[in-house]
C-alpha cells in the first residue's frame, strides 16, 4: 500500500509551499555567498574597475528586483482569488467532493510554491544591497542573486500559462470523471486479481480494541504497522469498520484472534480518523462520487442527462475492472506468509449497489440515461461469472419496472428500453 503519510500530504495545501520557501531560502543563501566570494577574489585581484561595473549592473537591477517583489504578491491573489471561483463553481455544479481534486492538483501545488518562492527570493536579494560604492570596502554584489530572480520570474509566467489551462480543464466535466476514474482505479490496481489461498477460519475472537481518538471517517489504515504489531504478538487482527465508515471514540475498530491484544503502543497511528474519505484504500469512493455527479446531473434543477451518461461510462468500466477481482476481504500477510491483517472491503454487490441503485431510481424519465445503464447491465452481465450476475440482473429488472410505470406511452417505452452505449447519440 502506498504510505498514508503521503497520501494525506498530497491531500494539503501548505506542504508544498512550505518546502518551496525554504528551498528559496537555501537557494538565496547559496547565491549571497557565491557573489560575496565572487567580490572577494576581485577584491584579491585589485580588480576595482570591474567592482564598479558590477555595482552600476546590479543597483539597474535593483528596480527591477524591486518591481518583481511588490507585483508578485498582487499577481498571486489575483492568481489564487479566480482559483477559488473555479473552485466554488465546480463545487456547486458538480459535488463538493471533486474540490479534492483541486486540492490535488500538481500544478496548483507547483505554481502557488513557486509564485511565493520568487516573492521571497526577490525580498531576500533586496536586503544583499549595499549603499557602500567603494570597491575596496563592498563585500557582496547581488549579480547572481538577480540573475536569479529573472530566472524565477520567467519560470512563474511559464507555470502561470500551464497553471491557467489546468484550471480551465479541471472546470470540463469530462476532465473531472477521468480523474475520478483514474484515482479509483489505482485504489482497485492495489488488490489481488486471483482468489488468495484459504488459510481457514481465524480462531477464536479474544479481544477487540476500540478506537480512543477523535470521531472521523476511518480514512485509512497503516497496513504494514498492524501487521508488525500483530506478528509480535502472535495474533490475527481483523479489522472491524471498512474505509469509508464513520467511527466515534469507543468504537471497537479491531478484532484480535488467538491471543492476548498488542499494547496500545503498538498500534499508534495505526488508523488515521479524518473529516472526509480519501481514495487511499478506498474501493467504493470514486463510485461515490462519480454517482453523485450523475444524480446533481439528474436533479430537476440541473436537468443535464448527458452527464449523468459520462459519470455511468465510468462506473461501467470501474465495475467492469474488479469484475474478476475476489472482492469482501483483503489478507495482509507478514514475510513468512501467515495471515495478520483482514481488512475487509466492499463486496461485489456493494459495488453494484453503490454504482447503480441512486441513479435508477432518478433515471426513469430519462431514456438517455435508461437506455445508457441498459447497455452497461448488459456488457458487465457478458464480463462477469456466473455467480455475480444476481444483482445485475435485479437492476435490470427494477429499471425495467420503473421505465414501465413512470412512461405511459408504449413506444416511448421501447425507445428508453433499448440498449444503447450512446444513450441517445
Amino acid at each position: 500500500m502506498l504510505s498514508p503519510l503521503r497520501e494525506h500530504l498530497r491531500d494539503t495545501m501548505w506542504f508544498a509551499p512550505t518546502v518551496g520557501l525554504v528551498g528559496s531560502l537555501v537557494l538565496w543563501w547559496a547565491a549571497a555567498q557565491l557573489d560575496a566570494e565572487l567580490v572577494r577574489l576581485l577584491q584579491d585581484d585589485e580588480e576595482y574597475d570591474t567592482i564598479k561595473d558590477l555595482n552600476r549592473v546590479a543597483e539597474d537591477t535593483k528596480v527591477v528586483i524591486s518591481t518583481i517583489g511588490s507585483a508578485m504578491m498582487t499577481f498571486i491573489g489575483v492568481v489564487f482569488s479566480i482559483s477559488l471561483v473555479a473552485v466554488q463553481m465546480a463545487s456547486g455544479q458538480f459535488s463538493p467532493r471533486v474540490v479534492r481534486l483541486y486540492v490535488r492538483s500538481r500544478i496548483t501545488k507547483i505554481t502557488l510554491t513557486v509564485f511565493l518562492a520568487t516573492f521571497l527570493f526577490s525580498l531576500m536579494t533586496l536586503t544583499s544591497f549595499e549603499s557602500e560604492q567603494d570597491p575596496r570596502l563592498v563585500t557582496t554584489v547581488p549579480l547572481l542573486e538577480g540573475v536569479l530572480a529573472f530566472l524565477m520570474v520567467l519560470l512563474s509566467l511559464l507555470l502561470f500559462v500551464a497553471y491557467v489551462n489546468g484550471t480551465l480543464r479541471m472546470m470540463r466535466i469530462g476532465f473531472v470523471i477521468d480523474r475520478i476514474a483514474r484515482e479509483s482505479f489505482r485504489v482497485a490496481v492495489k488488490h489481488p486479481v486471483e482468489k488468495e489461498p484459504d488459510d481457514g477460519p481465524l480462531g477464536p475472537e479474544t479481544a477487540r480494541i476500540t478506537h480512543e481518538g477523535r470521531a472521523g471517517v476511518l480514512r485509512d489504515v497503516n497496513i504494514a504497522r498492524a501487521v508488525r504489531a500483530a506478528r509480535r504478538q502472535g495474533v490475527v487482527l481483523r479489522l472491524l469498520p471498512r474505509i469509508g465508515d464513520f467511527v466515534v471514540p469507543g468504537t471497537p475498530v479491531f478484532a484480535v484472534h488467538g491471543g492476548p491484544a498488542p499494547g496500545r503502543h503498538a498500534l499508534r497511528y495505526t488508523v488515521s480518523v479524518g473529516v472526509e474519505r480519501t481514495f487511499h484504500q478506498d474501493l467504493g469512493f470514486g463510485l461515490r462520487q462519480l454517482s453523485d455527479i450523475a444524480l446533481r446531473a439528474l436533479s430537476p434543477a440541473v436537468n443535464d442527462p448527458t452527464t449523468a451518461v459520462q459519470a455511468l461510462d465510468r462506473i461501467v468500466q470501474f465495475l467492469a475492472s474488479v469484475a474478476p477481482y475476489p472482492l469482501g476481504a483483503l489478507r495482509h500477510r507478514d514475510r513468512r506468509g501467515a495471515v495478520r491483517l483482514v481488512q475487509p472491503v466492499p463486496g461485489w454487490p456493494d459495488l453494484v449497489d453503490l454504482g447503480l441503485t441512486e441513479i435508477r431510481a432518478c433515471a426513469a424519465g430519462h431514456p438517455q440515461v435508461t437506455r445508457r445503464m441498459l447497455a452497461g447491465i448488459d456488457d458487465l452481465l457478458l464480463l462477469a461469472s456466473a455467480g455475480r450476475r444476481a444483482p445485475l440482473v435485479r437492476h435490470r429488472a427494477l429499471l425495467e419496472q420503473a421505465v414501465e410505470r413512470t412512461v405511459p406511452e408504449s413506444a416511448d417505452r421501447d425507445f428508453a428500453l433499448l440498449p444503447d452505449r450512446q444513450g441517445i447519440g
